[in-house]
C-alpha cells in the first residue's frame, strides 16, 4: 500500500515540478538581454573568454566585459586566471553554483526532503527500489514516443522530449555511427546529489530505450563538470 502510494507521489512531484519547469523556461532564461544570452552561452560553452563569448553574440569584447563585471557583482558568474604565452593572464569564465540555480531545476527541496523522510520512514533499499521503478515508468513513456527509426532519428526525438523537460538537451553525431547525447542543466541535480542512485537509474533508462546501442556517460555534473554526456553507441 505504501508503495503504491509513493510512486503515484513521486509521479504529482514530477507534474508539479514539470509545469514550474515551463513557466520558469518562460519567465526566466528566455533572451530578453545580452546578460541572459551570456548566462545560457555559459551554461553550454564553459569555461569561455571574454573573447569567446563575443564572437558568439556577434558584440564587441568590450561590451561582453562590461555585462561580465556586472554579472560577477550579482554572483552569478566566476573565472579563472589563466597564463597563454608571453601576454596577460586570460579570464576563463563560468556560471557559479548561483548561476546554475539561476535556470530551472523544480522543486528540488521538497524532493530531497520528501526522499529524506521516505528513507527515515521505510529504509534507503526500499527508496532505491522505489526511484528504480519511477525511472522505468519514464523509460515506458520515453519509449512509446521516440518511434521505431534510425538511431540518430530516436536519439533526436529524446532531445525534444527532455527540452519540453525544461533540460537544455542537444545530440550531436561522432565517429563511426556514434551520436553523443549532452544536458547542460539538472531538473533533479540537489535530488541527485543527496541521492545519487537516481542518476544510475537514468543511465540504466537510456540504456533501456536504446537497446541496440551501447550507452556510456562520459560527462557528470555531479563530477564538477559542466554537463552530463552520453555517448550512444549502435552495437555491431
Amino acid at each position: 500500500m505504501l508503495f503504491m502510494f509513493t510512486l503515484r507521489y513521486i509521479s504529482n512531484i514530477n507534474v508539479v515540478k514539470l509545469s514550474a519547469q515551463k513557466s520558469l523556461s518562460m519567465t526566466t532564461i528566455q533572451p530578453t538581454s545580452t546578460k541572459q544570452d551570456i548566462l545560457r552561452l555559459l551554461l553550454k560553452h564553459s569555461p569561455a573568454t571574454a573573447h569567446d563569448l563575443a564572437d558568439h553574440l556577434d558584440i564587441s569584447t568590450q561590451a561582453v566585459r562590461r555585462h561580465l563585471k556586472d554579472l560577477e557583482d550579482e554572483g552569478l558568474i566566476e573565472y579563472e586566471s589563466v597564463a597563454v604565452g608571453m601576454g596577460r593572464p586570460q579570464h576563463f569564465y563560468q556560471l557559479s553554483a548561483a548561476g546554475r540555480a539561476h535556470f530551472p531545476s523544480g522543486y528540488n527541496d521538497f524532493a530531497v526532503s520528501f526522499l529524506d523522510t521516505l528513507a527515515e520512514t521505510v529504509g534507503q533499499e526500499q527508496v532505491s527500489s522505489i526511484l528504480r521503478k519511477q525511472w522505468e515508468r519514464k523509460a515506458r513513456a520515453y519509449h512509446d514516443r521516440l518511434g521505431n527509426g534510425s538511431v540518430g532519428d530516436r536519439v533526436q526525438n529524446l532531445v525534444g522530449l527532455r527540452q519540453a523537460e525544461g533540460y537544455m538537451a542537444e545530440c550531436y553525431p561522432v565517429e563511426n555511427g556514434k551520436f553523443m547525447f549532452t544536458e547542460y542543466n539538472c531538473a533533479i541535480s540537489e535530488v541527485a546529489e543527496s541521492f545519487p542512485s537516481i542518476c544510475s537509474h537514468e543511465l540504466e533508462m537510456f540504456a533501456a530505450l536504446f537497446p541496440d546501442c551501447q550507452v556510456d556517460r562520459t560527462h557528470w555534473l555531479i563530477n564538477g563538470e559542466h554537463r552530463c554526456g552520453y555517448l550512444i553507441s549502435p552495437k555491431l
